[in-house]
């Protein structure tokens, strides 16, 4: 069980009551989950998460039936409700630095990029092709790696001023520009939620903001959005005038 996890106790067989319901367990480490975040989209992942588990045919209320199958299904509760509580911990460590949305996808934590409003979408714009997403705020406001990965881009960049880029694994990379300053370096390991720039003005920019791209494996530059809400990151507001 993840340390300081926290998860319903069993009570022995002979405290059983008529009725009473296990299902308890899993209720409590959804809880857990919900508590330890205060990302205001988090308790609805998390309570998806618990439908699906309530819903598990084999958890149900034991009754003067109850047989040892029965305790097999109370075991596997317990070992839902301990995942649930291992991954409330993973999030809240990758909303540490600041980021203001966290979730778990395939074993791995992705987080929302940075704070600001959503400016400009993927697309045709001004007659070219805007190949990323816009969040606009002020000079100097945090930006996180979106997942873990490795530093292969640090420094000037041609239209973003500077930039950063991150390998994930997978080969996807992902893209901040416009940064006002980098925070780290080339070859360098982040993880998820790690904060690796500050926003900026730089390159052609008509105003503070993070524009940020990702790139499927063979480099073809993909919309975020839908690639962010497959992963539970949802960024949502409808964009007016784009900020480069």
């Amino acid at each position: 069980m993840a340390t300081g996890a926290t998860v319903a106790a069993v009570p022995s067989l002979s405290s059983w009551q008529p009725g009473a319901e296990y299902r308890d367990v899993t209720r409590t480490a959804v809880g857990a989950l919900i508590q330890s975040t205060s990302a205001p989209e988090l308790p609805g992942h998390a309570a998806a998460v618990g439908r699906y588990t309530r819903e598990t045919p084999d958890l149900v209320a034991m009754d003067d039936n109850t047989d040892i199958a029965d305790v097999a299904s109370l075991t596997k509760a317990v070992k839902v409700g301990e995942q649930l509580a291992s991954n409330a911990l993973r999030i809240k460590s990758a909303l540490a630095a600041g980021a203001p949305q966290a979730s778990i996808f395939n074993g791995q934590e992705f987080v929302k990029p940075t704070n600001g409003v959503f400016t400009s979408g993927f697309g045709g714009r001004w007659g070219v092709t805007h190949y990323g997403i816009d969040l606009a705020n002020k000079i100097g406001t945090p930006i996180y790696a979106v997942t873990d990965g490795t530093i292969i881009s640090s420094g000037p960049a041609s239209g973003f001023g500077l930039w950063v880029r991150i390998l994930h694994p997978g080969g996807w990379i992902s893209v901040y520009g416009h940064i006002n300053r980098s925070l780290v370096h080339i070859g360098q390991q982040v993880k998820a939620g790690q904060q690796i720039a500050e926003m900026g003005n730089r390159g052609q920019s008509t105003g503070p903001h993070l524009h940020f791209e990702i790139w499927d494996p063979s480099g073809k530059k993909l919309n975020p959005l839908p690639w962010l809400a497959t992963r539970g990151i949802r960024v949502t507001g409808s964009p007016g005038a784009a900020a480069d």
